[in-house]
């Protein structure tokens, strides 16, 4: 699909501060210099295309008080597409990867609990014979994928405006720690009527609330303080960044002293490439690296190159590295927690 200025605009601007007002898709299209059906209509054919995945909040599983990992399998080439199917049986798979490397494949599991990864992990690896091996997150030094599309369209990744989701964080078992800011029944079911996405409609939250039972004013308010409280990262456009030709997806892992992860971490963090970037436990002898920080660019060159970049940063710091370079997308439906 070839984007015209408006959709540029639209991906550029917009792909987190969305209004918490009545008519917010008036205020956008006013913006944007549109009719308001116009900016409706191009949402939706951009998400018929795949260049969005949705337009909506990005939800913080953790701190919705579910719970969150990354996982692997190293899954016999006989047995790879029964094996996917299995796993992507399981709603709490949100993204499933295949990479090139022994563990070749990977996936992100969302659960309504923290308890929830265990006992799902262990129905994953009675289901496929396989052992799974589990990498939860020990600190998130950055995370936020945003775009910018120039005049011919070329992408390129910038750093989240603002630094939304910028600051280094330690994670506690995976667990929210301010246990005052979860949500209620009435969050919840706000929750599951927009994680999909928020109704490409004049009134979007009037929508939501003639189907949550409540007022319009309420579901504002209530999306207010999940942004407050960080259980929304941020609203508004999440593009698709295989379709917008950034197809080389790149984590990049690293070997460094567990008693300098940590600022190395935050270095590697700033980077205006990285998109995400954790610490993770090591499973010896199978795997070795205990910093994962993501690399997208147009070409595998393009990867290698800035995955060079942090080699450099990290100099004698670092014992080893790799870069598993995803080659096919299994599953991605994003996070998939209320009822």
């Amino acid at each position: 699909m070839s984007l015209g200025e408006l959709e540029r605009e639209l991906i550029n601007r917009y792909q987190g501060g969305f209004p918490l007002q009545a008519a917010p898709f008036g205020s956008l299209a006013e913006d944007l210099g549109c009719t308001e059906d116009t900016l409706l209509g191009t949402i939706e054919q951009l998400l018929e295309a795949g260049v969005l995945s949705r337009f909506g909040p990005l939800y913080d599983a953790v701190r919705l008080g579910g719970g969150l990992t990354l996982a692997a399998l190293s899954v016999p080439e006989d047995q790879y597409e029964r094996i996917t199917a299995v796993v992507n049986e399981y709603a709490e798979v949100a993204h499933n990867y295949r990479r090139e490397h022994e563990l070749n494949m990977w996936f992100v599991l969302a659960t309504a609990s923290p308890e929830a990864i265990d006992s799902t992990l262990g129905a994953i690896e009675q289901a496929t014979g396989l052992k799974v091996y589990n990498f939860p997150k020990q600190h998130e030094f950055y995370i936020g994928l945003w775009l910018q599309l120039d005049a011919e369209g070329q992408v390129r990744t910038i750093p989240v405006p603002g630094g939304v989701t910028g600051a280094t964080t330690p994670v506690t078992n995976g667990a929210a720690t301010d246990t005052s800011s979860l949500p209620d029944e009435l969050d919840r079911t706000i929750i599951g009527a927009t994680q999909a996405g928020i109704p490409l409609t004049n009134e979007p939250y009037q929508a939501i609330a003639d189907s949550a039972g409540c007022t319009a004013d309420e579901v504002i308010q209530r999306l207010q303080n999940m942004l407050a409280t960080g259980v929304i990262r941020r609203i508004g456009a999440v593009p698709n960044h295989y379709r917008l030709g950034l197809k080389a997806n790149g984590m990049t892992v690293w070997d460094v002293s567990d008693d300098d992860a940590i600022a190395l971490g935050e270095k590697i963090g700033q980077l205006d490439f990285v998109s995400h970037c954790y610490l993770r436990p090591r499973h010896l002898p199978v795997w070795r690296y205990n910093l994962f920080a993501m690399v997208h660019g147009h070409t595998r060159d393009e990867v290698d190159t800035k995955a060079g970049m942090i080699a450099d940063m990290l100099g004698n710091n670092c014992k080893a590295h790799e870069v598993l370079f995803s080659s096919a997308i299994l599953k991605k439906t994003g996070m998939r927690l209320a009822a």
